[in-house]
C-alpha cells in the first residue's frame, strides 16, 4: 500500500471516494440538509477542494486503487480567501436547505477559520477513506509521507474532525485534542495539533 501524490486524473474517482466516505459526516449532513442536497453537493465540494484549493500545493496523497485520499496545505499557505470562496459559489443552492443552513455554515467555518493556529504548520483539510477499506490502514499509509516531512524538518500538523472516534486514531499518529466547539443545534468538532518527534540522538 505504497502513497503517491494524486493528480488531476485523479480527481472525480477522488471526489466520489471521498463522497462516500463523509456520507455519515456530521459536519456533511449539518451542511447539506437532506440526502438529495448531501449526494449533490458533497461531489462538488471534494472537486473543488481538490482542483482549486489543494492540487496545487502537490500534497494530496492517495493509493494506487484511489482507496483513501489526504489533502494537506502546507506552513505559509494563505486562508481561504475571496478566489476560494468564489470557487465554492456553486455550492450555494446545496447550503440552502430549509433557509438557515447557508448562516449557520458561515458561522461554522468563520469559527473553525478563528480557532486554527497562527503558528506556522501542516493543515490536514480533509483525510477520508473508501468505506469499505477502512480499518485496513490505508488512513495511516497516506498520512505518513507529510508526517514524516513533520517530524524530519520539525514543523508541527493541525486539524479538525468532527467524529469523535476518529480521535484515538489521530492520537496513534501523535496528534492531541487542544479544544473542542459545540455547534449550536449542529456537531461538535475537535481541534488536534501535533508537536514534530524530536530528532533521535
Amino acid at each position: 500500500m505504497d502513497p503517491r501524490r494524486a493528480t488531476r486524473r485523479d480527481v472525480e474517482p477522488l471526489a466520489g471516494m471521498l463522497t462516500r466516505a463523509f456520507d455519515d459526516d456530521p459536519v456533511a449532513r449539518f451542511m447539506f440538509r437532506g440526502e438529495r442536497r448531501r449526494r449533490r453537493g458533497l461531489p462538488r465540494f471534494f472537486t473543488i477542494q481538490l482542483r482549486h484549493m489543494y492540487l496545487g500545493d502537490d500534497e494530496v496523497w492517495t493509493t494506487d486503487d484511489v482507496a483513501g485520499a489526504a489533502l494537506w496545505g502546507p506552513p505559509g499557505k494563505a486562508k481561504p480567501g475571496l478566489r476560494d470562496l468564489w470557487h465554492l459559489s456553486p455550492l450555494v443552492p446545496d447550503l440552502l436547505g430549509l433557509g438557515r443552513a447557508l448562516p449557520d455554515a458561515g458561522r461554522l467555518l468563520a469559527e473553525v477559520d478563528r480557532r486554527r493556529p497562527e503558528q506556522p504548520h501542516w493543515y490536514l483539510a480533509t483525510l477520508g477513506t473508501e468505506p469499505a477499506r477502512q480499518g485496513q490502514g490505508v488512513g495511516s499509509a497516506i498520512l505518513q509521507p507529510v508526517l514524516r516531512r513533520c517530524d524530519e524538518e520539525g514543523v508541527p500538523a493541525y486539524l479538525e474532525s468532527s467524529k469523535e472516534r476518529n480521535l484515538a486514531f489521530y492520537g496513534r499518529h501523535r496528534f492531541e485534542v487542544t479544544g473542542e466547539y459545540q455547534v449550536p443545534d449542529g456537531p461538535k468538532i475537535w481541534f488536534m495539533w501535533r508537536d514534530p518527534r524530536p530528532p533521535e540522538t
